[in-house]
């Protein structure tokens, strides 16, 4: 491999000649083999936008020349455009802080600029990554910067449409469900009918409910503590920079509520808001397990299981047993909600890493947030629409196991009181038989009142069982 020669202050670099990057990415590929994994790409969009943005307001500040300024945001469009993508090349894991991949985009940002002025890799002449694409900056409030507005740009793009889809397809299923009448169940056990409808609407309004918690969490974000450079305390930054960046940036992304943190030391040395939306994260994926498992749970069978639903096939199940159907999708949903409930243990650790002026475990915490969301939004999309929406109810089997269950005898306690039936449901379940024969044959009720009292569909709505529409509403 051919390589060119660079010096930085710990002496010289050999690195690939035909490399964007510099000495310190260098440095960093030689210390931090850790694991292959590379930033997420809308990271990288994000950190680019802020080089862009910064650009831009020391150009109007009157600190950079205008020549380079347009050179550093022609390479930055080039890079948003999806060009040189290969050239970030920084393990997530690396020295803390992030200033690794930090001076990643400015050493690629310095030579594109360079070789589009005419200059060649590696001279750093005109543009220095350090004195022009730097300028009046810091890993310690760009990186935090870059990480917030990644997190906002991944929510809004990748998780926030199928999460409103998902809802849709639930609610979408209450209504077509809701004349299926079926036994509820707590503790695993037989308990009053409730409609399968009911069930899917409360999937549908769980789900409602993480995502504005989700939306809530968000609004900590938009506060950033760019133009506080390396303490928080804006030392090198011109007049005016501060604003002019969020300016820009509200522009560049299209998130119009970004603004200026109230205070900068804060924002570098607290990351809490990085905390809110990682644990709103993961109650989203501690409510979509449970609805995973239930609908496992619904479907299991087909023979010697509830089969209360039936689930689109996308696999064959077993490699070994013909004719298998596993419920794929929810598994795979199990296995994702999972890693973000562990992403999530990962980001609380290092939240509450930070020491003094600044916490330098982010790049871990910036990873992990988006590897949740990532496969957060990807997961909601398919079970969406490889699952949920192709979802279809096994009635006759819903509507024998609520005419059978042993909950219905809570409709005879404001007719034969509690312990007489609790007595019914007891010699029923002993002689295998149902509530019904009992009554009927110990005439506990006369049949017009027996049915109108263990009416399932009737049980499914608040009132006194075996009361006419009117008494109920009374």
């Amino acid at each position: 491999m051919k390589t060119r020669t660079e010096h930085d202050s710990l002496g010289t670099v050999e690195i690939p000649a035909e490399a964007y990057w510099g000495a310190t990415t260098q440095r960093a590929l030689e210390c931090f083999p850790i694991s292959g994994l590379r930033h997420h790409p809308v990271f990288i969009d994000a950190y680019t936008m802020l080089k862009l943005a910064a650009a831009e307001a020391n150009r109007r500040c009157g600190v950079l020349e205008p020549r380079l300024a347009d050179a550093i945001v022609r390479a930055c469009h080039e890079i948003l455009d999806g060009k040189w993508r290969d050239q970030f090349v920084v393990d997530v894991f690396q020295m803390g802080a992030g200033t690794s991949i930090h001076m990643n985009v400015n050493e690629v940002l310095a030579n594109r600029a360079n070789e589009l002025l005419g200059g060649a890799i590696g001279t750093y002449d005109p543009v220095s990554p350090n004195d022009h694409v730097n300028f009046g900056q810091s890993t310690n409030d760009t990186f935090p910067t870059a990480m917030r507005l990644a997190i906002l740009l991944l929510l809004r793009d990748h998780l926030h449409e199928p999460l409103v889809q998902m809802e849709k397809a639930f609610l979408a299923k209450g209504t077509e469900f809701d004349a299926v009448v079926k036994s509820g169940r707590t503790h695993l056990q037989d308990a009053v009918p409730i409609r399968l409808g009911q069930e899917f609407r409360a999937y549908g309004e769980a789900l409602r409910k993480c995502h504005a918690s989700i939306a809530h969490a968000r609004k900590g974000l938009c506060a950033l503590g760019i133009g506080g450079s390396a303490a928080g305390t804006g030392l090198n930054t011109a007049p005016g920079y501060r604003d002019a960046v969020i300016e820009e940036l509200k522009n560049l992304s299209g998130i119009r509520d970004l603004e200026a943190s109230t205070d900068m030391r804060e924002a570098m040395q607290s990351q809490r808001p990085v905390a809110e939306i990682s644990a709103a994260l993961r109650n989203l994926a501690l409510e979509l397990g449970r609805i995973a498992n239930d609908l496992r749970l619904l479907a299991s069978g087909p023979a010697t299981g509830l089969a209360e639903i039936v689930l689109p096939a996308v696999a064959p199940g077993s490699s070994i047993m013909p004719g298998k159907v596993n419920p794929s999708m929810l598994e795979c949903t199990n296995m994702v909600c999972f890693e973000v409930i562990g992403n999530d243990t990962a980001v609380a650790w290092a939240v509450g890493a930070g020491q003094l002026e600044l916490n330098v475990m982010m790049p871990l915490m910036q990873h992990k947030v988006l590897t949740s969301i990532h496969v957060l939004g990807t997961m909601t999309r398919e079970l969406t629409n490889r699952c949920i929406r192709g979802i279809e109810a096994n009635e006759p089997r819903c509507r024998r196991y609520a005419e059978s269950s042993m909950g219905l005898a809570t409709a005879l306690n404001t007719h034969i009181g509690y312990h007489e039936a609790g007595r019914v449901a007891k010699k029923a379940l002993a002689e295998g038989r149902t509530l019904l024969d009992i009554v009927r044959e110990e005439k506990l009720l006369s049949d017009d009142d027996l049915a109108r009292a263990l009416d399932p569909a009737i049980l499914t709505e608040p009132g006194i069982p075996g009361k006419t529409r009117k008494e109920r509403k009374t």
